[in-house]
Parts: structure tokens; C-alpha cells; sequence
């Protein structure tokens, strides 16, 4: 494989491990709304439920109590939907950070085959030059040897 090749296999591995993050943090903002709203919906039903204990202690109709019986179901199906809803975005927060964290190990391998290749190269031209120098020396030393008298 050639080196333009690796480069190219890299620049496509970091490409697409940076769509994965782009997709990861879009989930983790997703998620972060879902726990907000899970949040708001909890102090909602906290501060109704509180309501209601209020309104028994003062006296209440058995209309107005049924109401808000009713009202307080329906929250509490609202919560659950809303935890459903959040538990679901977590597992798709945890397989965007596995399929990123997939992609990172795709370009760090990447990566290494090009430091490797790198390396590679700059010892070869080391080796290379080496010889070269040892070419020069051996040749001077050949005409020393050839000009100097006998």
C-alpha cells in the first residue's frame, strides 16, 4: 500500500470519526433535553401533588378530588413515557459512543501504520545516506592510495 493510499484511508477514517462525534453529541444533546423535561415533569407533579394536599386539608369536593386524581394519573403516565423516552436515548447515546470510539481505534491503527511507514522511510534514507558517505570515504581512500609514491 502506498503511502498516498494510507493518507487517504486515514483522512477517510478521521472523516468519518468526526461525523461520528458530530452524531454523538447531537444524541447527548438530545438526551440532556430528555432529562430536562423528565426534570420539569417531576417538580410539576411534585408541586400538584402538593396542591392537592392542600386542598384536603382545607376541604375539598369529591369532584374537584376526582380531578385531580385524574390529573395526577395522567402525569404519572406522562413520567413513565418520559423515562421510557430517556432510557431509549440513552442506549442510543451509548451505541453512537461505541460506533465513534469503533471509528477512533480504525484511525489511531491508521495513524500508526503511518508513523511506522515513517519511520521506515526515514531509516532507509539514513542507511541510504550512510552508504553513501561510506562510498565517498572508500573512493577518497582508493586515490590516496593510488597517488601516493611507492
Amino acid at each position: 500500500m502506498s503511502r498516498t493510499q494510507l493518507e487517504m484511508l486515514a483522512d477517510l477514517a478521521r472523516e468519518a470519526r468526526d461525523q461520528a462525534g458530530i452524531a454523538l453529541a447531537q444524541e447527548r444533546q438530545s438526551e440532556q433535553q430528555t432529562t430536562a423535561q423528565l426534570h420539569s415533569l417531576n417538580r410539576y407533579r411534585a408541586e400538584y401533588a402538593e396542591r392537592l394536599q392542600l386542598a384536603m386539608r382545607d376541604g375539598i369536593d369529591p369532584a374537584t378530588m376526582y380531578n385531580y386524581q385524574q390529573f395526577l394519573a395522567s402525569l404519572d403516565a406522562a413520567l413513565e413515557r418520559a423515562r421510557h423516552t430517556l432510557a431509549s436515548q440513552q442506549k442510543r447515546v451509548q451505541k453512537r459512543q461505541q460506533h465513534w470510539q469503533q471509528e477512533q481505534r480504525k484511525l489511531s491503527s491508521y495513524d500508526t501504520l503511518t508513523s511506522r511507514r515513517l519511520v521506515e522511510e526515514h531509516r532507509r534514507l539514513e542507511r541510504h545516506e550512510q552508504k553513501t558517505n561510506d562510498d565517498l570515504v572508500t573512493s577518497r581512500l582508493a586515490r590516496q592510495r593510488n597517488e601516493t609514491p611507492q
